[in-house]
């Protein structure tokens, strides 16, 4: 920062040491640049049915917008409590899930302590961490070799990483950006060897994908009773995902009502906005629509599996809504020659590569024919990417 102004030097240096988080690139962007006309965006893994039609519904009903929204949250917290069956005292809401990994951090973290969390996580964790002051343990994945889970997190590792300096675990389930997951075993034998006193962010944005058989044969935790049993959980959930409402930014966690009162001590005033709590109220309950947009997730994950199985792609487990998928190209190339296709994807490497994920692309789950595109869009760019020196 030799070039700074002398106010901008005297910023903390771990903050001044963070690399901002990158976006998704926006469809509008690739617009601009390209001065093209029909793009898909498979980057951010947003919902490509849009957003819950109860919600769109409940929008046309705009609040007053000259008044503060409802700082406390009190119709979206009683809708969460009852579908969830939780005190409404143990709720608390984010402006995204985001938002509750930074109130996780903020309350429990700072100089001097760390954080543990898995190689290929997700980058918010290792941001948050960072931006109080505190040290990120980042323990290596299962080997890509693995016969179960390539990638996935090592549990008994995470564990052993835990020293009396931690005071906060994060682990996603599924994962992202890889996917992967644990199953229920193995997270029951890991909340109950954790130490009381440490946090464990429980960060389920995608649970919602996995199909409910998954949940009643075992092969996929129920994070929420897990919740209840440990107090040291904070569950993490998001409508940006399977709801369709990533544009108005709210996520909820679930805690025991001590945690969550702590969490209410350094979140921001009216963090979620009036429109966002009237949607995510009716999105809550519009089961249709859950279910029709885990049905599509479902069939367009095999056929992308699929269609890379049959081009010799290596593609990690994924329980979520997109496939990571290895090209043998460096991602950066993939990325820039898909953009001129009008495709957006997500590449890996760099802010979201804790190592060895480089020639790696994380691909949204879209609609049919969205998925046909960006399959086809990868037939026409990789031969003369594999081929160039």
């Amino acid at each position: 920062m030799s070039d700074a102004l002398p106010v901008a030097e005297a910023a903390l240096g771990y903050v001044c040491a963070i690399s901002p988080y990158v976006t998704g690139k926006p469809i509008e962007a690739v617009a601009r640049e390209f001065g093209l006309t029909d793009i898909i965006k498979l980057a951010s893994n947003e919902n490509p049915l849009g957003a819950s039609p109860k919600a769109q519904a409940a929008l046309r009903e705009l609040p007053a917008l000259h008044l503060y929204p409802d700082g406390g949250g009190f119709a979206l917290k009683q809708a969460i409590a009852e579908r969830f069956a939780v005190p409404p005292e143990g709720i608390v809401l984010g402006n995204g899930s985001n938002d509750l990994l930074e109130l996780a951090a903020r309350a429990y973290l700072s100089p001097g302590t760390n954080a543990v969390f898995s190689a290929h996580a997700f980058a918010v964790y290792a941001l948050a961490t960072q931006a109080v002051g505190a040290a990120a343990k980042v323990v290596p994945a299962l080997p890509p070799d693995h016969p179960q889970m390539p990638y996935g997190a090592d549990l008994p590792a995470m564990q052993a990483a835990i020293d009396e300096h931690t005071r906060v675990v994060f682990l996603a389930n599924p994962n992202n950006p890889t996917g992967t997951w644990v199953d229920a075993p193995a997270l029951e034998a890991f909340v109950a060897a954790v130490p009381s006193r440490v946090l464990i962010v429980l960060d389920e944005a995608y649970s919602e994908y996995v199909p409910p058989e998954w949940f009643a044969d075992g092969r996929f935790p129920d994070g929420l009773a897990l919740a209840k049993r440990y107090p040291n959980i904070l569950l993490t959930r998001t409508f940006s995902k399977i709801y369709g409402l990533a544009a108005l930014r709210v996520g909820f966690g679930l805690a025991h009502p001590s945690v969550a009162a702590i969490l209410e001590r350094v979140r921001q005033p009216f963090n979620v906005n009036a429109l966002a709590q009237h949607a995510a109220v009716a999105a809550l309950a519009d089961e249709a629509f859950i279910e029709r947009s885990r049905a599509v997730n479902d069939a367009g994950l095999q056929d992308l599996q699929a269609a890379c199985a049959t081009r010799g792609w290596s593609v990690i487990p994924s329980r979520a809504n997109f496939v990571t998928v290895h090209l043998g190209v460096p991602a950066g190339r993939v990325f820039d020659a898909l953009l001129r296709e009008g495709v957006i994807i997500r590449p890996l490497g760099g802010q979201l590569d804790t190592g060895g994920l480089s020639c790696f692309v994380r691909i949204t789950v879209g609609t049919a024919a969205q998925n046909a595109r960006v399959i086809a869009a990868l037939d026409r760019v990789l031969p003369a990417l594999k081929a160039a020196p």
